[in-house]
């Protein structure tokens, strides 16, 4: 006991700061430049280097993120609502560090930062229950003139580039929770540029990934400037569509306009940003869009017995 005691008079032990890496593949690898960059708090603060990803670590993020489309789609709809269940789990295990977390990022009370926390829990409960119903709204039977069945049924579009929404409204994570959730609960995959004042939740999102049962490269999680992620995710081949939910909707290099063009070169499907930010609120209830945003409809005709 005296041994013990001795310990706990000691003096305070060295803080051990906490290395943020990028998420890719169902790994934590450091950007390929080897740089990182200061992240800090509202006043201006440090708290903590996050890797400065590059259009290279966002290149393969693609790769990581299509290697795992067909699994990942071709997981029944009720096992993909388990996963998205063991995520908000873990997530709710984690609830004070994310609080503390989105707190410092958006300068906002410890308070209104757990209710922002909680309302991401919330909303990947509330998608877990959509995986196995979506087929029932954006599905059906079609009536044709003929001895035919024809049946229509969505599908996953592949990979989808994420512009998380950026900090600033207090939504840097429940935007980036809800812009995800939606896409990967229909079968697509997901490389996500976090936003780039605000990365250290999207970060720590990965490491609540990595423990949730989601197949690795299902959700990669990139951080850096935007301004050369998401060029390289709007102009990517293997890239089937791209939400733009946080990119900046006016003219000018890396916004949603010049992004949207360069999405336009290859056929892909396209989230725009709102025009007014500040307005867009977040924790309003969300509805089947998202849901919708990027799935094919697939029909296939078949002989009537007779």
């Amino acid at each position: 006991m005296s041994d013990i005691a001795s310990r706990l008079d000691a003096p305070a032990r060295i803080q051990v700061s906490k290395t943020y890496k990028l998420y890719v593949g169902g790994k934590f690898p450091r950007s390929e430049s080897g740089r990182v960059y200061e992240v800090t708090d509202s006043k201006g603060q440090w708290l903590a280097n996050a890797p400065l990803g590059t259009r290279k670590d966002a290149r393969d993020a693609v790769v990581a993120a299509r290697a795992a489309v067909k699994g990942w789609s071709g997981t029944t709809a009720y096992n993909r609502g388990q996963v998205l269940y063991r995520v908000a789990e873990m997530l709710q295990g984690r609830r004070e560090q994310f609080a503390a977390e989105v707190a410092t990022a958006e300068g906002i009370s410890g308070k209104k930062a757990a209710a922002l926390v909680d309302a991401a829990i919330d909303r990947w409960v509330w998608y877990a229950g959509w995986t196995d119903k979506v087929a029932q709204i954006a599905g059906g039977a079609n009536p044709v003139a003929g001895p035919y069945f024809n049946l229509s049924t969505p599908e996953p579009s592949g990979v989808v580039g994420v512009v998380a929404p950026q900090s600033g409204y207090g939504f840097s994570f429940l935007g980036l929770v809800s812009a995800i959730a939606p896409v990967i609960a229909t079968g697509n995959t997901v490389v996500v540029a976090a936003a780039a004042d605000a990365p250290l939740p999207a970060l720590s999102l990965g490491e609540v990934l990595a423990t949730s049962d989601l197949p690795g490269g299902v959700v990669n999680v990139i951080s850096g400037r935007t301004a050369d992620i998401a060029p390289t995710l709007a102009s990517h081949q293997d890239v089937n569509g791209l939400d733009l939910s946080g990119a900046i909707a006016a003219e000018g290099p890396g916004s949603a306009t010049e992004l949207e063009a360069a999405a336009a070169d290859t056929l892909k499907r396209v989230i725009r940003p709102a025009l007014d930010q500040a307005a867009l609120d977040w924790t309003n209830a969300p509805g089947t869009e998202r849901l919708l945003s990027f799935l094919e409809t697939k029909t296939v005709w078949h002989p009537m017995g007779i």
